[in-house]
């Protein structure tokens, strides 16, 4: 099973381009009408502050994922939206084969969500590793949960 968030970058890009012209016009309206109030220069540093990070949020939780279970192994990747065709800057790759996979789970913040692989070699080493899924949508995420508890139970009969 295939799954990924490819139709989220251009949203991503817009929200982008939004927050740069909204700075710019708030940037605009400050310059003209800045010498209205006394505390002008105290509101535009606070107002910048707020732009920069909010850009920076949406920049971190902007991530692009991929998952992949067809064969024997699976494939999950997590990669940044922008830029990422040039440089892989923000790439995160995780390859394991199935049997490899004892648990997993879903957490879910306020506006940040995770998946968490617990993996188990054959030297019974055990590793986690954690994936940004926030702009995957709930039912790609509800197929991904199914897909995962079909390995696991499947690891589970093996091993009886």
């Amino acid at each position: 099973m295939r799954i990924n968030n490819s139709k989220v970058k251009s949203t991503i890009i817009s929200v982008y381009f939004v927050l740069v012209m909204l700075f710019i016009i708030f940037a605009f309206l400050f310059g003209t009408f800045g010498n209205l109030t006394s505390k002008s220069t105290l509101i535009s540093l606070f107002v910048s502050s707020g732009f920069v990070i909010l850009f920076f949020v949406v920049h971190y939780i902007s991530k692009y994922f991929e998952y992949d279970s067809d064969g024997l192994k699976v494939v999950v990747t997590n990669k940044g939206l922008l830029l990422s065709d040039r440089f892989n800057y923000r790439e995160q790759l995780l390859e394991f084969e199935k049997n490899e996979l004892y648990a997993f789970k879903f957490k879910n913040y306020f506006i940040y969500k995770t998946l968490t692989f617990y993996l188990k070699n054959k030297r019974d080493r055990k590793t986690n590793a954690v994936f940004n899924i926030t702009l995957v949508n709930r039912r790609k995420r509800r197929y991904i949960r199914q897909s995962l508890d079909k390995i696991i139970k499947s690891n589970k009969n093996s091993a009886d």
